[in-house]
């Protein structure tokens, strides 16, 4: 992401913060350039079985850290751009979520996005919230460790949702940030997911047939001791991001061998910033 908006005519302050579940908030002044426009909190928080293994870290990370952020704006008449995710809802809604439907958290990173989210919406008007689907590369990441264990993969095939992929999430957020400079007042609560549902388990098949992945790795439709963090709906309904900026989803198959590219070349890790621009 932050390469792309390098390559427009904004001026962007980077910040990369290498362990935001522990980062000074009394430092923000120090951090961010007096002359920032926008905050762009680009902490893709999209892992809950991560949050549940360090929930203090997830609470600073994804609660404390941008309420900070967002009192730090308040009082600076800037703006923040902040993303949440899908897992603010419980599945049980039997179609697609949208941007007004309240959040109803089924696990802790849920519950703190949740509670981020509304404190947000208090303490600064001026806000961008984008909710996201799924991160496709923790599904891939799955299936790599599965295929380099000789293990089988259990997905849950009741649970359905759309993946997003990191350079289609940077491409959306680059598109916002743009409109944004150009002055549009379109404050509030977005979603955005890649083109077409799927269930767990037909996505975890989707990702053992790319070019790249052994061939022999079994996939089962089971539930996996992860599995009750995974609410069994989290489709977004996208059309506010569209009729408000003109963001088409894209078909998230289309990035799968990219994606996969990506985190070999990134040794299986998602790269994380937090950029000032």
């Amino acid at each position: 992401m932050l390469e792309r908006l390098r390559a427009t005519h904004l001026h962007v302050s980077p910040l990369l913060v290498s362990d935001p579940s522990n980062a000074d908030l009394d430092a923000l002044e120090n951090w961010i350039p007096e002359d920032t426009d926008l905050i762009v909190n680009a902490l893709w928080m999209a892992d809950p079985e991560v949050a549940e293994n360090d929930p203090e870290g997830v609470h600073m990370a994804a609660f404390s850290l941008p309420v900070a952020m967002a009192e730090f704006a308040r009082d600076r008449g800037m703006a923040l751009l902040q993303l949440s995710s899908c897992y603010v809802f419980d599945g049980r809604k039997q179609s697609g979520y949208i941007t007004s439907n309240p959040g109803q958290p089924v696990n802790e990173l849920g519950n703190w996005q949740w509670e981020c989210e509304q404190a947000l919406r208090t303490l600064l008007p001026r806000h961008i919230i984008l909710r996201t689907g799924w991160s496709l590369a923790r599904f891939i990441r799955k299936v790599q460790a599965s295929t380099a264990a000789g293990e089988i993969l259990s997905l849950p095939g009741r649970c359905r949702g759309q993946p997003v992929s990191v350079r289609d999430l940077a491409r959306v957020i680059e598109a916002v940030v743009l409109q944004l400079d150009c002055g549009a007042e379109v404050w509030g609560t977005y979603q955005y997911a890649g083109a077409e549902e799927i269930n767990l388990y037909e996505l975890g098949l989707a990702i053992a047939g790319l070019p790249g992945i052994p061939e022999g790795i079994r996939v089962v439709d089971e539930v996996p001791e992860w599995g009750h963090l995974e609410p069994v709906n989290t489709t977004l309904i996208c059309t506010k991001i569209r009729n408000t900026f003109g963001i088409k989803q894209m078909p998230w198959r289309s990035g799968l061998v990219d994606e996969l590219t990506m985190l070999k070349k990134n040794n299986g890790r998602e790269v994380e910033s937090e950029p000032a621009g």
